[in-house]
């Protein structure tokens, strides 16, 4: 389906996001023009005030700069509050309640809960009984914010995203993961070069499987061929990698002889923190086929987006 042959409606019909499986193409492409949207509001320096009055619960389990720092800013900039909520699974395992949880916080007045770091299982175990909108930033499985932030990123740089190629370099990761699903619903080609001992989880291929098909490689430089898109992802966030991890993922690098197999006009994406010599090159990732910058100010955008949408 051609995004830019689609009308939004600024509406959708799901209540809660913790994977992108969940939503239909009609539902991704709802988010990415509400992004759009409100993007220009804020480069117009318009005030929206579409959380007039809400509070937002952030129930992190692990450490954040970017997500966190979107999240708080995007809430207030939409005229919201936001609060931050303990979480620890030493409570979750001495018997706290994930029922007990989500009624108290609804009795609040909170208008929606972000987790970060919370397994999907349990997350599943949230939305089941949650009268508000649960929203996953990130765990081990999924980071659906993030792909939706560089979906519009794509769109906005090459005006389109069906048809495209996009080519997934490196350690396979929830980032990875997320990112394929995305990919494959809005109609782009997708090839996955990763090490056998560091692929994208066989689940989320095959979920991603049944939306289109999915090119998978040992060789960089067979899935970056002609692609227009390049991505790759921190080996080290939140837990560093051996030596011999590091040797098997040295030939995974993006350089720019990578790069030069891509299309002449690729583009090159990191969600950050990136770590400068290690998955890619400081030459690529600080060039100017590089729009890592742009991709962390649309999360702002994006974020704001899944959240007018959600919370009702």
């Amino acid at each position: 389906m051609d995004i830019n042959r689609y009308s939004p409606v600024y509406s959708i019909k799901q209540r809660h996001m913790t994977k992108l499986a969940d939503y239909s193409v009609e539902e991704i492409f709802e988010l990415l023009y509400a992004t759009r949207q409100l993007k220009a509001k804020f480069v117009a320096h318009e005030k929206t005030n579409i959380l007039q009055g809400v509070t937002v619960a952030m129930m992190f389990g692990d450490t954040s700069l970017r997500t966190r720092s979107a999240l708080e800013i995007g809430v207030r900039q939409l005229g919201g509050d936001s609060v931050d909520l303990q979480y620890s699974e030493k409570d979750m395992r001495a018997g706290e309640n994930i029922a007990d949880v989500v009624n108290v916080i609804c009795r609040y007045g909170v208008g929606a809960l972000i987790t970060r770091g919370i397994v999907q299982s349990e997350l599943d175990n949230f939305t089941a009984i949650s009268p508000i909108p649960v929203i996953n930033s990130t765990n081990p499985d999924y980071v659906p914010m993030q792909t939706i932030s560089d979906l519009f990123t794509i769109w906005e740089k090459k005006r389109k995203l069906e048809g495209l190629k996009i080519a997934y370099i490196g350690k396979g990761s929830n980032v990875a993961a997320s990112l394929i699903m995305g990919a494959v619903k809005c109609g782009m080609e997708v090839a996955v070069a990763t090490p056998a001992e560091f692929g994208i989880k066989p689940k989320h291929i095959e979920s991603a499987e049944q939306y289109g098909s999915i090119f998978l490689t040992d060789d960089p430089a067979l899935a970056a061929k002609n692609a227009d898109i390049i991505y790759t992802d921190s080996y080290h966030y939140h837990s560093l990698i051996t030596e011999e991890e590091a040797k098997i993922l040295a030939p995974y690098k993006v350089t720019n002889r990578l790069m030069s197999a891509a299309s002449g006009t690729a583009i090159f994406m990191h969600p950050l923190p990136a770590k400068r010599g290690v998955e890619v090159s400081a030459d690529v990732i600080d060039g100017k086929q590089s729009i890592v910058y742009d991709q962390a100010e649309n999360k702002l955008h994006a974020i704001k987006a899944i959240l007018a949408l959600l919370i009702r």
